[in-house]
């Protein structure tokens, strides 16, 4: 952190209902050499880990559905998102996280998985940042539905997609989380099906 150029932090807690959001208010020193006083909400609801579980034989990926309000709130009129399986970390590392999930998900057990990058969610008002993955899956790893888990109420569609048509889902606005669009982006990129 550059410490040298905030003083006078404060911190206000305005709710810790399931994750804690804060009002910080600091002193920044700008370019220019003038001290300024800003004021940022900022959310933390921990870090979190997501993959792109691919088939090169079947040329197809795994991806899930499900509920997501904000998006509701915000112009997505169902409020359903096609997305990468993730997870938020619990008390393991980012890839225990993510073998966990994909089980919880969409009902794969995973022994490998890749990490491909790691990155802030939205670093203007979370905390956040997410840990990337690929991993290659077949189907003698399956050994559930999937669907998520009853406990914390998850209602997840499993989807597996032909590569081609996930790619053209990106194209035609049918894929707008920007975590599965950064991971399949990757796969393009990388030629990760080929």
């Amino acid at each position: 952190m550059a410490t040298n150029r905030i003083k006078n932090i404060v911190s206000k807690l305005l709710s810790d209902n399931y994750y804690i959001l804060k009002k910080l208010t600091f002193d920044y020193l700008m370019k220019d050499g003038r001290w300024v006083t800003q004021a940022r909400e900022v959310y933390d609801r921990g870090d979190g880990a997501g993959i792109l579980l691919y088939n090169k034989e079947k040329q197809a990926v795994i991806l899930t559905k499900q509920f997501r309000m904000p998006t509701y709130m915000n112009d997505n009129e169902d409020g359903f998102l096609v997305e990468i399986a993730a997870g938020m970390l619990d008390k393991d590392n980012p890839e225990a996280c993510v073998i966990r999930e994909t089980e919880e998900e969409v009902g794969y057990r995973l022994k490998d998985v890749k990490k491909v990058y790691e990155g802030y969610s939205s670093p203007g008002v979370m905390t956040e940042k997410m840990h990337f993955f690929i991993g290659e899956y077949t189907d003698d790893m399956k050994v559930s539905d999937g669907g998520g888990l009853d406990s914390e109420h998850e209602d997840i569609d499993v989807l597996e997609i032909p590569f081609k048509e996930a790619v053209n889902m990106l194209n035609t606005g049918e894929i707008v989380d920007t975590r599965t669009i950064v991971l399949l982006q990757y796969a393009m990129i990388h030629k990760l099906l080929e």
